[in-house]
């Protein structure tokens, strides 16, 4: 065997075992090592936080949702940390006439600093987070707070779910089909202990196991692995669900994956105690193969494509899995070409396009990482022109 085909084998057998293996792992552990945890219809007192740059169009309707929400409304508190919005969104938050909503017009230092600072003014057991534009269902609090009822439990990620619609592009189908098979995975997960980490639609953590969070890093990460870091379980409440719109493009869709992505990886820096499996057992394997080897598939990717063309002359074989690979890659060209149109939104090649946007944006994410950028200011990517996260470049 020559030091291509090792290549290839060794690519192949690293690809297979994080797209299939290792989900494959996860639901055979739910299934044969079950860690059930108690679930009650308990009422803590809970502080909402909601960290705000220029959201005029989404937070007069968040502030309602949650006022809303099928929750004793002596128990709940909403903290709103506006971070140096310059648009309306502070004008709208002062018009409610509701004691219950704390209004924070902070400068502009970035979204860690906006929570940090929110935590100081919260007063409830549980501190529940989610996003300006992540609406809940009705019934989303009561599930949420749910595990609370069993003392192991110090952390519970709640389910992000997109609002009903058409998707408008490509990489919208794709996200949905990821976030479907996320779903699952989470459920598997917290079966036998922990998920890797929460989203931050919608998650909720005891106030007491609150720790600072850092600049650069992806927030409900950090947040909620601190949970697993003190010795407590983070669960998963599927019933607890929160709605998101798709993005408005691609082009959108993709700069926000390389901002979240880099701000992961800085991340998992933050956190790597967390992947000594002499302390963590299961999950530090757990957090390895989801947040370090499916973040860096692009390189074995490569390998895998580049060895099997210089292979072709050896077998038939190496022939059949080029093409299979250059295939799929022209699949995923023209799911870009046609991403908007009904064709492109269609799961063969909506699918590859996603697939490879993905990756891609790995790819950034992981050169920026490696050269010290961090992502500490944000901006929301709502609109149909796509806005842009100021990169703050720093020295590791």
């Amino acid at each position: 065997m020559n030091i291509s085909e090792i290549l290839f084998w060794t690519a192949v057998a690293i690809i297979l075992y994080t797209y299939i293996g290792f989900p494959l792992l996860s639901w055979l552990r739910s299934l044969l090592y079950r860690h059930p945890h108690l679930s009650g219809d308990v009422a803590p007192t809970v502080s909402v936080l909601i960290a705000a740059h220029n959201e005029e169009d989404n937070i007069g309707e968040k502030v309602c949702n949650m006022l809303s929400l099928d929750y004793p409304g002596e128990l709940v508190q909403i903290v709103v940390a506006s971070d140096g919005s310059c648009d309306r969104t502070v004008d709208i938050l002062k018009k409610f006439d509701e004691p219950r909503l704390t209004v924070l017009d902070l400068p502009r230092a970035g979204k860690a600093a906006a929570l940090n600072s929110s935590v100081r003014h919260c007063t409830g057991e549980i501190l529940v987070f989610s996003d300006a534009n992540s609406m809940f269902g009705k019934d989303a609090l009561k599930a949420l707070v749910r595990p609370f009822a069993d003392p192991a439990v110090g952390g519970v990620a709640g389910d992000q779910r997109y609002s009903k619609g058409d998707s408008r592009s490509a990489a919208n189908a794709g996200e949905r089909s990821y976030w479907n098979f996320d779903r699952r995975m989470k459920h598997w997960q917290s079966l036998s202990g922990n998920v890797t980490s929460a989203t931050g639609a919608i998650y909720a953590i005891r106030r007491s196991l609150f720790t600072t969070v850092p600049e650069g890093v992806t927030d409900d990460f950090a947040t909620s692995t601190a949970v697993i870091a003190k010795g407590y379980r983070l669960v998963f409440a599927g019933d607890a669900a929160s709605y998101e719109p798709v993005a408005a493009s691609s082009g959108i869709e993709f700069g926000r994956k390389v901002r979240i992505i880099t701000r992961g990886l800085r991340g998992i820096l933050q956190m790597r105690s967390l992947l000594n499996p002499l302390h963590y057992g299961f999950y530090s394997v757990q957090l390895f193969s989801h947040k370090v080897l499916r973040r860096q598939m692009v390189f074995p990717l490569i390998v895998m494509l580049v060895t099997s063309i210089l292979l072709t002359p050896a077998s038939p074989f190496y022939v059949l899995m080029a093409a299979g690979q250059l295939s799929f890659y022209l699949a995923a060209l023209f799911g870009w070409l046609l991403s908007g149109t009904r064709l492109g939104r269609r799961k063969p090649l909506a699918l590859p396009f996603f697939f490879c946007m993905v990756n891609v944006a790995c790819l950034l994410a992981t050169f920026k990482t490696l050269f010290g950028k961090r992502v500490i200011l944000w901006e929301p990517q709502r609109a149909e022109v796509e806005a842009k996260s100021l990169i703050v470049a720093t020295e590791n």
